[in-house]
């Protein structure tokens, strides 16, 4: 014969210290939601266009069989110590870059010495520089990126001998700061002031225990 079983219920600032804190584990153990890192993405996207670098593309395909261009970014994190971020992409000059970086970014120190050495190595280059950044191997961190650098001079110069070092190191230093932002994002997210953000937002309800219902 059924039975009709009453259960009270608590949204989450009406339960204990204990409580709560098992009601953020199992919302933590959802899972950050898909794509969570897009913002910190598109924040790449606009200041490598500052920096003249222009990111490279791959298809995807979409669930109503179509498809879109992605940028060749990747990462993997954030507890192994060989994890990180690289991406691929063709740099050339950009013309006032030091100055529109600070604009952009007024605090971000890390960008403003990237900006300065990619422009002081194109100056002693005649702002001839041209590199590709290409990735290498299963792997995904800053040294898992080969790259290129080229000179287009009409009259055949070489780039001067510390341009590859400088180029390279840069564009691996951008990678570090894209890390930089992608932990300090994902910790922001699994944060208890966001898991509890999240757990209002959708209502959910708890048993005295902390156990979700429902």
């Amino acid at each position: 014969m059924p039975e009709i079983i009453c259960t009270t219920v608590y949204q989450f600032p009406e339960l204990s210290d204990a409580a709560k804190e098992r009601a953020r584990s199992w919302y933590r153990d959802l899972g950050t939601h898909e794509d969570w890192w897009d913002a910190v993405y598109e924040d790449f996207e606009r200041i490598c266009g500052i920096l003249g670098i222009r990111l490279k593309t791959t298809s995807v395909r979409l669930i109503g069989g179509g498809t879109r261009q992605k940028p060749c970014i990747w990462f993997s994190g954030f507890w192994s110590q060989g994890d990180g971020a690289a991406f691929e992409g063709y740099l050339s000059h950009a013309k006032s870059s030091a100055t529109r970086i600070r604009d952009y970014a007024p605090t971000d120190e890390m960008l403003h010495g990237i900006a300065d050495r990619l422009q002081a190595i194109q100056r002693r280059n005649f702002y001839q520089l041209c590199a590709e950044a290409s990735h290498r191997g299963r792997y995904c961190h800053e040294y898992t990126m080969s790259v290129d650098v080229t000179r287009d001079s009409a009259t055949w110069q070489p780039p001067t001998s510390d341009a590859e070092e400088i180029v390279t190191e840069a564009l691996r230093g951008l990678a570090r700061w894209l890390y930089r932002q992608l932990e300090a994002e994902h910790d922001h997210l699994i944060s208890d002031e966001s898991i509890e953000d999240g757990i209002i937002a959708n209502e959910y309800t708890f048993t005295g225990a902390g156990r979700r219902f429902g």
